[in-house]
């Protein structure tokens, strides 16, 4: 406990915003763009936007896969726990994120469907095996972080030749998506987000490493820093990036060196690469259709791979068009700036994805920084 308190210390939180304020320039903006919602949490928990200069200034991007998923890969899931009789299990986070027609997991077992909240992919695999009657299908999203365990349940179920399990794979890549923000596609021209560096994910990094982010230095000339998630990690890598802004660099700098290497952890990575292939495209949410960005699961486990047992089929999907969530997951809006959030859209009712997940920037701005901008509001 003292060795994670040594990382929220406040005398060294404000050595550091002193270390900041040196360093910035009156001249000129500093966009750091904090892709993970982890991030984006820890920013607002412990204050750290008040302790930054006015010339800082933190985007918030779409480092959340439930998310980024889009609605109709939601629907999907829905339809097949709701039309095929199948025993559905995910993420708790999952059960509440709103679909089309104000349908989500969560209501759609209220109405009769087997839909079950599982802590990881070894649950949805002893449901297979205690129901040999039922079709199990494990709901899979997350970035590289939780693809691993699900590769290890494809592999049991092969091993074991378990013919009721199945994985609906929804696995995204998190280096193609900060590709795509960079490249502002012309759907997004109009709003092209200006990006100065980023704040690299952790618990990505500790599985893909340091090296995949090389390219965006090189090629896009801005500069990442892998950072932790708690308060000092954070303040530490803001310095990081302005230095190296001030100076001219473009670097993939690695502050999060307790976990994260430069080539991450090369036993997942195999379990991956034998399991998975990339896809030529996946939809996200908020950013459109991204190329090779998700992973597919390969033709040697077809027979586990939900949507070929199920033919299962994307169908026409209704956004909430009065939810902002598409613009704030590429850090084109702020959750205030949408006029549900905190009105019609709070955690307990929610009408986007942002506001559900545990790392969705608008769950942050209710939870952490809702009422200081109500306070700011009233003094102005």
């Amino acid at each position: 406990m003292k060795y994670v308190e040594d990382f929220r210390d406040a005398t060294l939180a404000r050595g550091l915003a002193a270390e900041i304020a040196a360093e910035v320039r009156a001249d000129r903006t500093y966009r750091l763009m904090e892709f993970c919602g982890g991030h984006t949490h820890a920013i607002f928990r412990y204050g750290v936007t008040d302790l930054l200069p006015p010339q800082v200034r933190m985007i918030h991007g779409p480092g959340c896969p439930v998310c980024v998923l889009p609605i109709g890969r939601l629907d999907m899931a829905i339809d097949l726990a709701k039309s095929q009789g199948v025993t559905l299990c995910t993420y708790g986070d999952m059960l509440r994120v709103p679909g089309s027609r104000k349908q989500s997991l969560l209501k759609a077992r209220a109405e009769g469907a087997d839909i079950r909240m599982v802590a990881s992919t070894l649950d949805a695999l002893e449901l297979a095996r205690a129901n040999p009657e039922k079709e199990v299908v494990f709901f899979a999203i997350g970035f590289e972080t939780t693809t691993p365990p699900t590769a290890v349940a494809l592999k049991i179920a092969e091993a074991e030749g378990l013919p009721n399990f199945s994985v609906f794979c929804n696995h995204v890549l998190t280096p193609a998506a900060i590709t795509n923000i960079l490249e502002a596609p012309d759907l997004r021209a109009m709003e092209t987000v200006e990006i100065d560096g980023f704040l690299g994910p952790a618990h990505v990094s500790v599985v893909i490493g340091a090296q995949p982010y090389e390219f965006f230095a090189e090629e896009f000339a801005k500069p990442v820093v892998i950072a932790g998630f708690e308060p000092l990690d954070v303040m530490q890598s803001i310095l990081m990036l302005v230095r190296q802004i001030n100076e001219g660099r473009a670097e993939v700098e690695n502050q999060y060196t307790r976990a994260v290497t430069r080539h991450g952890n090369e036993t997942a990575k195999a379990m991956v690469a034998e399991v998975f292939e990339i896809g030529r495209s996946f939809e996200w949410r908020g950013l459109g259709d991204v190329p090779y960005s998700a992973f597919r699961i390969r033709a040697r486990f077809a027979r586990w791979d939900a949507e070929t047992r199920f033919g299962m089929v994307q169908g026409r999907s209704l956004e909430n068009k009065a939810c902002d969530c598409p613009r704030i997951l590429r850090g084109a809006a702020i959750p205030t700036d949408c006029k549900l959030f905190g009105n019609q859209c709070t955690p307990q009712t929610p009408l986007g994805s942002c506001m559900v997940s545990d790392e969705g920037a608008c769950a942050a701005y209710y939870k952490y920084g809702r009422r200081r901008v109500a306070r700011m509001e009233a003094a102005e």
